[in-house]
C-alpha cells in the first residue's frame, strides 16, 4: 500500500517534480490523503480533515503552476497543521472539552504564511489537554500513537503532527515548543523538528497563546520529514506580524553556504539525574564521530547545573507565567483539583490525569535560588557555544515509550524543556531505529541566532546517518 513514491521525498523535491512536470499537485494531494486514510485509523493523528477544500486548491495550484510567472515558495505541496493554531473552518479545542464547539473564523499569521505560500493543508492534528504533556491524550479526540508502534507514544504537545509526518501523510507541518513539544514528537516519530530562536516566529493566534514573558519561551516552528525543507518553511513562517511582542526581524542565513570547519563540536551526555538509555547515548556517539571529522575539535563537556533542570524549567515558567493552568483548564475560573481528580476516579471528568496533576504541582512553590541558576547556566553555556560551536544534546531518556509510562517518570522531558528557557535554538536530527524498531536522534544546539547553523548540521548528520526511516520499511527487533 506503500507504494507511492511521493511520500518518501521532501517538500523540495515535489517542487522540482512539478516544476518538471512530473506530477501535478493535484496526485502530491491524493497520495498524502490515500495515506492518511490508511494509518491514521491505527495512530489518529489527524483529528479533522479537509480533504475536499485540499483538491480544490491543488487543481488551482496546478493551473497557477500552468501559467508561469513567479510562484509561492511552496505552492502545491501539502502539509498539515497543529489544532491549537487558528485556521478557519477548523476546530480548536486544544483538547479542552469546553472548547469543542470552537470553529475557526479567521487564520493564526503562521498558517496564512502557510498557505500564502502556496501549501496546501490536509487537515488539523491532535495534542494534549492545553498542549501541556508529553503525550497526546485528550477527553475530545483521544490518544495519538506512534507509526513505528501504536502502542508507544507519539510524544507531545506536537505529537498529532510528528506521528502523521512520521507515518508519511505529509512532508511537513506547523507545530510549537514550549518545553519540547516541537522536538520530542519529531523524536519519537523518527522525523526532524527545529524549534527556533525566540523572536523569529510570532506565536499569535494559539490556544492557549503565550502570555508575557513565556512568549520567549514558548515558539513555533516546523516538523518535516527531510531536512532541507527546515529553513525553507521556516523562512515562509518568519517575521514580525504586529501582535507578538516578542517577534522581531532575524536574517536567516543559508545553511548550505555555512562551513563546519574552525568551530568546535561539544558533547553533553546526560544532565546528571535523569540517565539516559544505552541506545540514545550509542546514537549519540555514532553522530558525534560522523561529524567530529568536520570539526576543528570535539569534545564532550559537563554542566553540573542542568542536574537542576526541572526546576530551574518550573522556576522560570512560573516568574513569567500570568494565567495559571488551572484557571485556563476552567476557562478563566480555576478548577478544584482534588473534585476533578475524584471525578476522574469515577470516569467522570472531562479533563485528562496529566493535566489536572500540572495543575495540582503548580501551586508549588519554586525557590528564587533557581533563577539565579537559570542565569548562571546560561552564562555557561553561552560560552560554551561562543565563536559558533556546535551541541549534541540528549532529547530524552530512551526511545517512545509505552502509552501512560511517562506518568512514571514524569520529568524525563527535561532535556529538551531546559533549551527552552535558555533561548536556545535546537534541531531534533532522527538517526536511525533502534534494536526494537523505535526511531533515535539527537538535539543539535547552538546560540540564539545560530538556526541555520543547526539546520546545517541536521543537514549533515541526514546525509551520514540516513535520517528518517520510513515506518514500511522499519525492521523491527
Amino acid at each position: 500500500m506503500n507504494s507511492h513514491p511521493a511520500l518518501k521525498l521532501s517538500a523540495q523535491d515535489m517542487l522540482a517534480a512539478m516544476d518538471a512536470g512530473r506530477w501535478t499537485s493535484l496526485e502530491l494531494v491524493e497520495a498524502h490523503i490515500a495515506q492518511i486514510r490508511q494509518v491514521n485509523p491505527a495512530i489518529n493523528a489527524v483529528v479533522f480533515e479537509r480533504y475536499e477544500l485540499a483538491r480544490a486548491e491543488a487543481q488551482a495550484a496546478d493551473q497557477r503552476r500552468k501559467a508561469g510567472g513567479q510562484l509561492p515558495a511552496l505552492l502545491g505541496v501539502p502539509c498539515t497543521i497543529k489544532e491549537n493554531f487558528e485556521f478557519s473552518g477548523t476546530p480548536q479545542a486544544s483538547g479542552l472539552v469546553s472548547r469543542k464547539h470552537i470553529i475557526n473564523q479567521q487564520d493564526a499569521p503562521t498558517v496564512a504564511r502557510l498557505r500564502a505560500a502556496g501549501a496546501i493543508p490536509l487537515g488539523v492534528t491532535n495534542t494534549p489537554e492545553l498542549c501541556m504533556w508529553m503525550e497526546t491524550h485528550n477527553r475530545v479526540y483521544g490518544r495519538t500513537g506512534n507509526p513505528y508502534d501504536p502502542r508507544r507514544i507519539a510524544g507531545g504537545s506536537s505529537g498529532g503532527e510528528g506521528a502523521i509526518i512520521g507515518a508519511g501523510g505529509s512532508p511537513f507541518g506547523l507545530g510549537a515548543d514550549v518545553g519540547g513539544s516541537i522536538r520530542m514528537p519529531a523524536f519519537f516519530n523518527g522525523v526532524f523538528g527545529h524549534k527556533p530562536t525566540p523572536g523569529i516566529v510570532p506565536n499569535t493566534g494559539q490556544m492557549p497563546l503565550p502570555v508575557g514573558d513565556v512568549g520567549r519561551y514558548c515558539v513555533t516552528g516546523p516538523l518535516c520529514r527531510r531536512a532541507e525543507d527546515l529553513m525553507p518553511v521556516l523562512r515562509v513562517l518568519a517575521g514580525p506580524d504586529g501582535a507578538d511582542p516578542h517577534c522581531q526581524s532575524f536574517e536567516l542565513q543559508n545553511p548550505d553556504e555555512l562551513e563546519l570547519s574552525g568551530r568546535r563540536l561539544l558533547v553533553i551526555t546526560g544532565n546528571g539525574r535523569q540517565r539516559v538509555s544505552r541506545s540514545l547515548q550509542a546514537a549519540q556517539q555514532r553522530a558525534a564521530k560522523a561529524l567530529a571529522p568536520l570539526f576543528d575539535d570535539c569534545q564532550t563537556v559537563e554542566l553540573k547545573l542542568l542536574r537542576h533542570s526541572f526546576e530551574i524549567w518550573s522556576a522560570a515558567m512560573a516568574a513569567a507565567e500570568s494565567n495559571s493552568f488551572s484557571e485556563r483548564l476552567g476557562g478563566g475560573q480555576a478548577v478544584s483539583v482534588l473534585r476533578e481528580l475524584r471525578r476522574w476516579g469515577l470516569r467522570r471528568s472531562a479533563h485528562t490525569l496529566p493535566a489536572l496533576a500540572l495543575a495540582g504541582l503548580e501551586k508549588l512553590p519554586m525557590p528564587k535560588k533557581y533563577l539565579q541558576m537559570l542565569d548562571t547556566l546560561r552564562s555557561q553555556i553561552l560560552e560554551l557555544l561562543a565563536h559558533d560551536n556546535v551541541l549534541l544534546f540528549p532529547p530524552y531518556t530512551r526511545s517512545a515509550p509505552r502509552h501512560n509510562a511517562p506518568m512514571l517518570t514524569p520529568f524525563d522531558w527535561v532535556y529538551t524543556g531546559i533549551l527552552n528557557v535558555l533561548e536556545l535554538p535546537s534541531t531534533q536530527v532522527p538517526l536511525g531505529l533502534d534494536a526494537r524498531g523505535l526511531p533515535t536522534g539527537v538535539q543539535v544546539v547552538s546560540a540564539p541566532g545560530n538556526d541555520a547553523l543547526c539546520i546545517r548540521v541536521a543537514q549533515e548528520l541526514e546525509r551520514s546517518c540516513g535520517g528518517w526511516v520510513p515506518p514500511w520499511e522499519a525492521r523491527r527487533g
